[in-house]
């Protein structure tokens, strides 16, 4: 429980109307959107809740919060819109739990340097149409971009759907502001790029909560495309579609989309243009026109040479109309049913083994129904899978056991072939013991001291990213 001295220190300073205690104010704020999470509380074994919620509206008053939290040892987790699909976010009544999504201003767009400065709390959504209403974009569209904040996207390391051309958050990101957990203040980055000593922004990128709290991040911008059109085609295997997939990123053809569905997830997500077997590969180009049609003309004699064959382009459309549907996690449970994602990635030389691996021992699972994998962010170097499964059972409990050991299988399978466990959703709670499979035990160790040195209270967001002692 938090002292009662804390929350009335918490309301002198920001108001009653920013201090929230009762179960009902916090309510929607015991949790991100873990489906672990969601099951427990569906089932009613779930019943933590933070012991007050704090709303702050401004960086001082994050400040401020902070150093009270470090001068009465109370440990704090930042929360944007509690999008999260990995348990970062999982307070207990010890806790104060800090709600930025007050931090919604937008400080400023440039148009001649390409840059806008967001408060941390600003809406995905927002922050693109804000700056689309100037003729540009960010180019980061991750399928929670309206239910999630600019500020988590920088702490959980995210990658969007266009993420091909446009690069991932980290690629994106100019400079960010941090409240360190003693309550002082960092501003990292100044300039298009620098050599002044290790890049310090990292250590807030993907860090989850746990280094400080991020208050406002300046992202460099892209203006909108001159010219979009798509690409589909059958793919008669995962490898035929996977070495195109190479070919034409190592020819450094860039389409901001480029998503790979084996037979499995073809036939359930584009059923009406499917082929019997085949899986499928959709691409998005946009950019200068002339590009867009230089690149178009490549990428279909690519695909040709490595035997695939045009599909409907209408796929590419459908799947634009509908990317950003997701059914309620209780809707699923109703039916006996627990669904999730997995992503991983590995090499081009590696991928279709992990692949091979996972597949067959989380099919092998009992009361595993359906799994199946699809690719949505490519590199030179190799790509990301996707993995899907779905369990059934009436017992709440073994639905969990049959969540853990899809989770289990596809991390070890992963693993065994040198494969990263995460890309692009983070560790939270449901990866944290598999991170070191990425670190190795020397890295996890490094990471401990690097959390002890810039937290050494131990007072943010315990319990998450870092692996059980």
């Amino acid at each position: 429980m938090l002292d009662s001295s804390l929350i009335t220190s918490l309301t002198d300073l920001l108001g009653a109307d920013q201090v929230l205690t009762s179960d009902e104010q916090v309510a929607d704020r015991r949790h991100d959107y873990w489906v672990l999470s969601h099951l427990r509380s569906w089932a009613g074994v779930f019943t933590g809740r933070p012991g007050a919620v704090v709303r702050p509206q401004s960086t001082q008053e994050v400040q401020a919060i902070m150093r009270l939290a470090s001068k009465t040892n109370t440990a704090v987790v930042p929360f944007g819109l509690g999008s999260g699909v990995c348990g970062g976010v999982q307070p207990d009544q010890s806790v104060l739990l800090l709600d930025l999504s007050m931090l919604n201003q937008i400080h400023a767009i440039d148009e001649v340097n390409l840059t806008a400065t967001f408060a941390a709390g600003v809406n995905g959504l927002v922050a693109e149409e804000a700056v689309a209403a100037k003729g540009l974009t960010i180019g980061h569209w991750p399928q929670s971009i309206a239910v999630s904040t600019v500020g988590g996207w920088v702490s959980t390391r995210a990658a969007g759907q266009f993420s091909t051309a446009y690069g991932n958050i980290e690629d994106m990101v100019y400079s960010l502001e941090v409240v360190l957990p003693s309550g002082e203040l960092v501003t990292l980055g100044c300039a298009p790029r620098a050599a002044a000593g290790p890049d310090l922004r990292h250590l807030f990128l993907g860090a989850e909560g746990v280094m400080g709290v991020v208050t406002s991040v300046t992202l460099a911008l892209h203006r909108q495309a001159e010219q979009r059109t798509y690409r589909v085609f059958h793919t008669p295997s995962l490898a035929a579609g996977l070495e195109a997939q190479r070919l034409i990123m190592q020819a450094g053809w860039m389409p901001p989309v480029v998503r790979q569905y084996d037979a499995r997830e073809t036939r359930r997500n584009f059923k009406e243009w499917s082929v019997k077997g085949d899986g499928m590969l959709m691409m998005v180009h946009e950019g200068p026109a002339g590009r867009v049609a230089a690149e178009v003309e490549a990428v279909d004699a690519l695909a040709a040479e490595c035997g695939l064959t045009r599909a409907d382009d209408q796929v590419a459309a459908h799947w634009m109309e509908n990317r950003n549907h997701v059914p309620s996690w209780e809707e699923l449970f109703d039916q006996g049913l627990v669904v999730d994602t997995i992503e991983i990635s590995g090499s081009w030389t590696t991928i279709e083994a992990i692949y091979d691996q996972a597949i067959a021992d989380v099919s092998a699972l009992e009361g595993v129904v359906a799994v199946s994998a699809h690719s949505s962010h490519a590199y030179r170097t190799g790509v990301n899978l996707y993995f899907t499964f779905a369990g059934v059972s009436d017992d709440p409990q073994v639905l969990e056991s049959i969540y853990l050991a899809c989770w289990h299988a596809v991390m070890e399978a992963t693993a065994a072939h040198d494969g990263g466990v995460a890309h692009h959703h983070g560790i939270g709670r449901v990866r944290k013991n598999y991170l070191v499979h990425d670190l190795g035990e020397t890295g996890v160790a490094l990471l401990r001291t690097v959390k002890n040195a810039v937290d050494p209270q131990g007072l943010m967001n315990p319990g998450n990213l870092l692996p059980d002692a």
